[in-house]
């Protein structure tokens, strides 16, 4: 799968010719599955180029509708990680919120954005984050520059994550504090008022070469010193990111 120069001898006048093929880019296929019974699901892939930009490509469905969803590469270039099973739900309320998931796969590296910056400081940037349309539907295409990617990320794509946040657990279409409340991980930035379902995982995948998704039993010896108030990993936006993200979610209950 790895790109290799290719070595092509042609015989012309008895003289050997040899000819190197350009560089291949690198593709990883990703299969995401619902998380905390969102009932989303989406295919992805990444494709490392030469000049260490990577391309990511996501399509999805039964997302919540009208609404933005956060969306991360998670984990490390080295490191045990895996998308987490019900066991992780610590507080027993039936989701794994984003601060129990973290352990499990691991902090940001890189932020799905559609636009602008894409490391972990933009974590909580979800007025660049991408929206589903009027049926659920996500769609997402960027290439992302180098300059952008943590050292090491390219070389070891197939050791990470997708995480997809937002899902709508009562079917309203939207996300509201009825159904889990305020979300523990906004409240821990300081934010009030942002609802559990706006921050949840609606979605974890895993590189998947033959179609399957190793969901447990991997040690997460060392993950517990990762810091859990930024999507896990660094303080990712500031006062600023979290009105945005007030600003935005309030805005997608309204298109409802």
């Amino acid at each position: 799968m790895r790109a290799r120069n290719v070595m092509t001898t042609l015989g012309v006048a008895a003289v050997p010719l040899i000819f190197a093929a350009p560089a291949q880019a690198d593709t990883v296929n990703f299969s995401l599955f619902e998380q905390n019974g969102s009932g989303a699901q989406a295919q992805a892939t990444i494709t490392t180029n030469s000049d260490g930009s990577m391309k990511v490509s996501i399509q999805g469905s039964g997302f919540t509708p009208n609404a933005p969803h956060a969306q991360h590469i998670h984990g490390a270039p080295q490191g045990d990680f895996f998308c987490p099973t019900a066991s992780a739900d610590a507080n027993g309320d039936g989701q794994v919120a984003t601060e129990e998931g973290v352990p499990q796969y691991g902090g940001v590296m890189v932020s799905l954005t559609t636009q602008g910056d894409a490391s972990a400081d933009s974590g909580l940037a979800v007025d660049r984050m991408p929206v589903a349309d009027g049926s659920g539907n996500l769609n997402y295409e960027r290439t992302i520059p180098a300059a952008m990617i943590p050292e090491g990320i390219v070389e070891n794509v197939d050791n990470l994550h997708i995480v997809q946040h937002g899902l709508d657990v009562n079917g309203n279409d939207t996300y509201d504090l009825e159904s889990l409340g305020e979300s523990v991980f906004a409240k821990s930035l300081g934010v009030e008022g942002i609802p559990e379902e706006a921050t949840n995982p609606a979605t974890c995948g895993e590189v998947s070469p033959s179609g399957g998704v190793e969901t447990g039993g991997t040690s997460t010896e060392g993950v517990e010193s990762l810091p859990l108030l930024a999507f896990g990993g660094m303080a990712l936006a500031g006062a600023a990111a979290i009105v945005v993200l007030r600003r935005r979610l309030v805005q997608a209950a309204e298109r409802v």
